[in-house]
């Protein structure tokens, strides 16, 4: 099974209907070619950082500790890619704004990166229905869950 790595308080704004796209530059070990929304279907494997609610619309989000191997991880929801998108026009991204919880500076500074194959001036957008699983999915957290990517295989 496909798993799109994606902040906690990310998977619950895109869960509670607050948030209907994906925004996403790319994680450090995305490969030559760099980020691509690869899969149309997959679900939201919810990861811990601990400063999130600092780059997001939303006041008092606390965050939990980074995962530990052999933390229970539960999936919750699984998404569908209606249409994705690589924006190069920022003006175009900053219409954006009411569709997802991230702030401005946020947005921008990923926008406007450049490093391990990402274009400076851009960012990939997708759009996507969200369908929540109606019996959530429980594993143990493993080392190879772990790094600056964005894809995981989960295995069940």
């Amino acid at each position: 099974m496909i798993a799109f790595k994606e902040w906690d308080v990310v998977c619950k704004a895109l869960e509670e209907g607050r948030q209907s796209l994906i925004l996403r530059k790319g994680g450090i070990h995305e490969g030559r070619e760099g980020f691509s929304f690869a899969h149309d279907e997959f679900v939201l494997f919810p990861t811990r950082f601990h400063a999130q609610g600092e780059y997001v619309k939303i006041p008092g989000v606390v965050a939990k500790p980074e995962w530990e191997v052999g933390d229970k991880v539960v999936i919750r929801s699984k998404v569908k890619v209606k249409k994705a998108v690589t924006l190069t026009d920022w003006n175009e991204v900053a219409l954006l704004a009411d569709e997802h919880i991230w702030t401005e500076e946020t947005i921008r500074d990923r926008f406007f990166w450049e490093g391990k194959g990402m274009a400076l001036g851009s960012i990939h957008v997708a759009y996507v229905e969200i369908e929540k699983l109606k019996d959530p999915l429980r594993f143990d957290y493993e080392k190879i869950h772990g790094g600056c990517r964005s894809w995981v295989e989960i295995d069940l």
